[in-house]
């Protein structure tokens, strides 16, 4: 009786199931700029009349599915662009395919345009920042716009210094974050020694930061995730951008195709006549230094539901540097990149992407001191295959699942007077799944849970990373969320802050445990006013088994491989609030962050009476408690903007000299022998950073070939003596301490044309 019954009911549930989806419609389609054709990565869309709406995802693609027949006003929203808004109707059954256009702010238009709450609301997850790429060019920077200087600038970032464009996020260094150029890992996102990243900002449509407590379908680092899209190109005309700046000049081109689209953006330094004339007057000066890189991307849509695409990076820099009379130094690094994405449309619930990636990271110095020649070659081969599945089965769950399968290569080969000194050639075989459920069981709530599956194949590695993410939205304007994770990673690097072209990177392996740790995040967001946005966020995250070179090791030649390591722990936790104005004449932001981030390895700070393994926690350098950023974005005039930021940042920690004494008549030797002392890792402080940058750009006709812009920018405009670090001459007693200082005062300029 109470199978029948069960049966009965299970027959009733169902048939009112399938008669609810025959009546039930939809509506799916991309998200694009209406100038360019660009899809649009995380615009909001929905409906007016019912709590009903999602975003577009990386692709530019979005679907409502399981919606009551009727007749509704759809909006739609992004930074930057006018609010779209279209009256539909849906019939019973019906599929709509409607793809939406999106018009810049900057056109003109008679209309005038009122922002809902719910508009203006971004579809932002804890842990997230959607960088703006017209800011990064508007901002001050030190000869180049740069994507890394410019995420410098958000809370819970910190830079190592104003030669570097590492990122250290939350308490991490910058091998834990992971970076992504159309979704294919980048190992080295430096020119310049470092300077600026290899990122040109008139290639990049999307710029977005996953800072902590990042979801299941990204993985492999302790830290955060750095994701950069490519433009796709213009599909309705063909256009481009040149640019002279006074350390490299720029040049871009786009256009459409049949059935397609294609973008290719070139970069080169402009330092060679510089050089040259130094040359004429000063020893010393490089007799080889340049830098380039190339973006290409070409777009075909094969089908209105499947869309192909491939994209490519190629960047290096050299240089050559002679020190002495019979000296020189030489340096040749770079990255390059390749990636094939299929896109297909299965149905209104059912999205795929498909992805096919090459990434390769290159570093050859050389040293050659009296004849006498040191080599090191250190290549990187990375390929993989990537498939995402999005599914809606329902209005109130989308599930993503995916799986990420590579080979890793790594070899590693010093050389000194032509005898190999150390060879390593190390293969790994990698993959990952991942699963994750989007779950709205109403309206103010939403629930994240996840999981991610790791194996690394050196050390036969498996690891499985719980992951969870939660929302409550009392009203339309407040959000609060909270979210865990952990994390592992297999890798490390081995780095130098001055010369990042010596980076070195090293895996785990059998005896070697890839690093693990876990993250907790907090967080509340507010639309206080209109226009006008407030996030604030509490973060914790421990790090286990951080394994790196040991520094105490005289020579590393005929030591196995996991004997070159000392292995540590550490944890970071801080507040950051972010308050930010969104649209008007003016805009712009302001950061602060409140972090501490703890290192212990063995041998550090370790009392004199105790073993020689002891370890205590220390912070490392870029351990800063308190960091403040504030920019500005003026419009003066239809032809001119002043743009500005400044930055305050508590001394960073340094290993204090305490005093020098001196050896006499040692043993088998004529020479006395000098020696200093230093008190505890890391436990002085530099003196308070701070810095203002200004910027004056304007708006202009190149004759009748395009627009131009004019930018002025002066980078410490009142020529604040940063200290860098500090050195000591030894041959003065008593010891001459002095400082060494960042950025003086810089004047820039650059001039841009797009036709």
């Amino acid at each position: 009786m109470h199978l029948k019954l069960f049966l009965l009911l299970s027959i009733l549930i169902s048939g009112t199931t399938i008669i609810q989806a025959q009546q039930s419609a939809s509506i799916n389609g991309y998200i694009t700029d209406s100038e360019t054709g660009e899809t649009l990565i995380s615009a909001n869309i929905g409906f007016q009349e019912i709590n009903k709406g999602t975003a577009s995802n990386t692709l530019g693609y979005f679907t409502l599915p399981n919606l009551k027949p009727g007749t509704y006003t759809l909006f739609c929203s992004y930074v930057g662009y006018r609010p779209f808004r279209q009256e539909i109707t849906l019939e019973p059954g019906q599929n709509l395919r409607l793809d939406v256009e999106l018009i810049p702010e900057n056109v003109e238009l008679d209309e005038i345009v009122v922002r809902s709450t719910r508009e203006e609301e971004e579809q932002k997850n804890i842990g997230t920042i959607q960088v703006d790429t017209e800011l990064i060019q508007e901002l001050p920077s030190v000869f180049e716009a740069d994507v890394f200087r410019s995420i410098q600038l958000l809370p819970g970032v910190k830079a190592a210094s104003d030669f570097s464009s590492g990122l250290y996020i939350r308490g991490g260094s910058p091998d834990q974050t992971l970076i992504l150029l159309d979704r294919t890992t980048v190992y080295n996102p430096s020119h310049f020694f470092g300077f600026f990243s290899t990122f040109n900002p008139d290639a990049i449509k999307d710029v977005r930061l996953y800072k902590g407590g990042y979801p299941a379908e990204f993985g492999g680092r302790l830290g955060s995730v750095l994701t950069i899209y490519n433009k796709d190109g213009n599909r309705n005309e063909m256009d481009g951008s040149a640019t002279i700046g006074m350390l490299a000049s720029r040049v871009s081109v786009e256009g459409p195709y049949k059935k397609g689209s294609w973008m290719v953006a070139a970069r080169r330094s402009t330092l060679e006549p510089l050089l040259a004339g130094l040359r004429q007057n000063i020893d010393n000066i490089p007799s080889k230094f340049y830098f380039y890189d190339v973006n290409g991307k070409v777009n075909y849509d094969a089908t209105p539901n499947d869309k192909l695409s491939l994209a490519f990076y190629a960047g290096q820099d050299q240089v050559v540097f002679p020190f002495a009379d019979d000296a020189e130094f030489g340096l040749n690094y770079g990255n390059q990149t390749l990636s094939g994405n299929w896109t297909h449309i299965f149905s209104e619930k059912l999205f795929s992407n498909f992805v096919v990636t090459g990434s390769r990271y290159f570093n050859f110095p050389e040293f050659e001191f009296g004849g006498t020649t040191f080599t090191r070659a250190n290549n990187i081969y990375d390929f993989s295959i990537k498939s995402d599945l999005e599914y809606l089965p329902g209005n109130n769950h989308q599930i993503k699942t995916g799986v990420w399968a590579g080979i890793f290569t790594n070899k590693l080969q010093d050389t000194f007077d032509g005898n190999d000194t150390f060879s390593s050639r190390i293969q790994n075989q990698y993959a990952s799944a991942y699963v994750q459920d989007e779950w709205r069981p109403s309206d103010k709530w939403v629930f994240t849970p996840g999981v991610r599956f790791n194996y690394f194949s050196d050390g036969d590695y498996f690891k499985v990373e719980p992951r969870f993410s939660m929302e409550y939205r009392p009203t339309d304007r407040i959000r609060f969320q909270a979210a865990y994770g952990r994390y592992n990673q297999f890798l490390t690097l081995i780095s130098n802050e001055a010369f990042s072209g010596f980076d070195v990177w090293l895996t785990s392996a059998e005896g070697v445990s890839p690093a693990y740790g876990d993250q907790f995040v907090l967080g509340a967001k507010t639309v206080p006013f209109t226009n006008y946005g407030l996030d604030i966020e509490v973060y914790y995250r421990s790090m286990e088994d951080l394994f790196e070179l040991d520094p105490f090791l005289p020579d590393v030649a005929g030591l196995l491989y996991e004997d070159i390591f000392r292995v540590g722990d550490g944890s970071a936790y801080g507040l950051e609030v972010f308050f930010e104005k969104r649209a008007g004449d003016f805009t712009g932001f302001i950061g602060y962050t409140l972090g501490y981030t703890w290192r212990r390895f063995p041998g550090y700070n370790a009392e004199i009476t105790e073993d020689g393994q002891t370890a205590r926690f220390y912070p490392p350098k870029y351990d800063r408690r308190h960091d403040i950023n504030v920019v500005g974005n003026y419009q003066l005039s239809n032809r001119w903007k002043f743009t500005a930021s400044f930055n305050f940042a508590s001394g960073q920690a340094y290993t204090e000299v305490l005093g020098r004494y001196a050896q006499f008549d040692l043993p088998f030797t004529n020479e006395d022998r000098n020696t200093f002392t230093v008190g505890k890792v890391n436990a002085s402080r530099l003196p308070n950073y701070h810095r203002m940058d200004i910027s004056f750009s304007r708006a202009g006709r190149f004759f009748d070939l395009g627009d131009s812009e004019l930018q002025l920018q002066l980078i410490n405009i009142y020529s604040r003596r940063n200290v860098w670090f500090y050195s000591f001459d030894f041959d003065e007693n008593p010891v001459q301490v002095n400082e060494v200082n960042l950025l003086p005062i810089l004047p820039s300029v650059s001039y841009t044309v797009k036709f």
